[in-house]
């Protein structure tokens, strides 16, 4: 059975910084593009940032590039995402999800197999 478990939420002020992980349990995670998403209340999941199954390639929302970086280790099986300078509009439940491609990184949700159950981030102004 695969599982995504996120974890590392939280509060934090403007300016501040948290490393969501996400811990995966799926014997193919080496060779699966690994996402972030993230949900606003009353609003769609969007994109956040991805990784190629090695690392070599990363894709980040225009709304996050330069203060997110995503990374993965995968003999831990984990992906994580670095948040700095964090605003107010960042505040979401941020996921966890596994895409099984044989191609490129998708922005889209319904292109990832397998979610996690989420993480809830809050920043305060």
């Amino acid at each position: 059975q695969v599982q995504l478990v996120e974890s590392g939420g939280g509060l934090v002020q403007a300016g501040g910084s948290l490393r969501l992980s996400c811990v995966a349990s799926v014997r193919t995670f080496s060779r699966d593009i690994m996402g972030w998403f993230r949900q606003a209340p009353g609003k769609e999941r969007d994109f956040v940032a991805a990784i190629t199954w090695n690392g070599g390639s990363t894709y980040y929302a225009d709304s996050v590039k330069g203060r997110f970086t995503i990374s993965r280790d995968n003999a831990k099986k984990t992906v994580a995402l670095q948040m700095n300078s964090l605003k107010p509009e960042d505040t979401a439940v941020y996921y966890c999800a596994a895409d099984r491609t044989l191609y490129g990184i998708s922005v889209h949700p319904s292109e990832y197999d397998y979610w996690g159950q989420g993480t809830q981030v809050t920043v305060s102004s």
